[in-house]
């Protein structure tokens, strides 16, 4: 008998590409364009490296009590981790034991169902309608789980609180997690529903509207129940999660709010203005609320133009699976980053009509 028959075998997910390459124009993996609050380098600068010879503080408090005054909540109702995705990974194995399937869309983030697959969770991916919504109605079967994001990805849709509520409100036997990457990007955030449901778990992440995708921090919001499961959960696996510099530099960054709203702002408006542009040029997306934008265009091939693109050192991404294989995901950048994509498609185009 092999050892292989007892290897634990999944399709890994496939985080989008992380070229070696200078001078790119990286419009492919939902990073910020701009650096971290300017306090951040403070820390950074000042930080005592002799503290790295000791474990970090496993309840990482700094970091909890400052998430907890941000969204006003108590520091017992805040879960971190190392980026959403261990998050989420964390709160899959702590509230997905049902023997009912997990509930989540046929489009949306891929990590999901590597997750499932992983932990042995049984799930059904709920197809999305035709311009890419969640139908409430779909939502209310008897499952073990429901999460998606919102606005979702890599579509950049965004669903109303109320939607929220209506499959709150038929689900109170299931945990629903709801993962809010990209909220701050012109969303609404459905926290305001924990006071009314203690099954609701609110997932958020550093690494988009807080530039902070390479110091890895993400956290969950709920009820106290639910993060006292969900610590327990971690405290069996790996205490010290989160190291000492992470924690200072994440507690740091959420007191320049100001700074925090310009970022976003900024975002917002050259999101708006690219929306404009791509449909000058024939391209069609749903209403994005993220800082991306999910285009396909009805006259050219999108796997053409994605390796066009990335033959002039611009990367977006691109997913060669069903119902989006005509689409591509293009990360908002600076202002000029986006004037060189839209002369780049531009270009492409003139090269695919001779």
């Amino acid at each position: 008998m092999s050892w292989e028959n007892n290897v634990r075998r999944v399709v890994p997910y496939v985080a989008g590409e992380q070229p070696k390459i200078s001078d790119v124009i990286k419009l492919n993996t939902n990073e910020n364009p701009y650096p971290p609050a300017p306090s951040v380098q403070n820390i950074l600068d000042n930080f005592n490296i002799s503290k790295m010879k000791l474990y970090p503080d496993p309840n990482a408090e700094v970091l909890i009590n400052a998430i907890a005054e941000n969204y006003q909540v108590k520091p017992e109702q805040v879960f971190v981790g190392v980026g959403s995705d261990d998050v989420i990974s964390m709160a899959f194995l702590t509230f997905f034991n049902s023997q009912r399937p997990v509930l989540f869309p046929d489009v949306t983030y891929s990590f999901y169902d590597v997750w499932a697959d992983v932990y042995k969770i049984p799930y059904q991916q709920i197809k999305l309608t035709e311009d890419f919504r969640i139908n409430p109605d779909d939502y209310k079967i008897p499952n073990g789980g429901i999460i998606f994001p919102n606005p979702n990805a890599p579509t950049g849709v965004l669903e109303s609180v109320d939607l929220i509520e209506e499959i709150l409100q038929v689900n109170p036997d299931s945990v629903v997690m709801i993962d809010e990457a990209y909220i701050d990007f012109g969303g609404e955030s459905c926290l305001p529903l924990l006071k009314k449901y203690e099954n609701l778990l609110v997932i958020q992440t550093y690494s988009k509207s807080r530039s902070m995708a390479g110091m890895r921090i993400g956290f969950a919001i709920g009820n106290e129940k639910l993060i006292r499961y969900l610590n327990d959960v971690k405290f069996s696996i790996n205490s010290y999660t989160m190291n000492h510099l992470t924690l200072l530099c994440g507690a740091e960054s959420l007191k320049d709010d100001n700074y925090f709203r310009s970022c976003t702002s900024k975002i917002i408006e050259t999101r708006e203005d690219t929306k404009q542009k791509l449909a000058e040029l024939g391209f069609i997306f749903p209403d994005s609320k993220s800082n991306f934008i999910f285009a396909s265009h009805p006259d050219y091939d999108a796997s053409i133009i994605f390796e066009k693109l990335k033959a002039r050192k611009i990367f977006v991404r691109y997913w060669n699976k069903p119902r989006i294989n005509q689409y591509m995901r293009i990360t908002i950048g600076t202002p000029e980053e986006m004037n060189c994509l839209l002369t780049a498609l531009q270009e492409i185009m003139g090269e695919l009509n001779r």
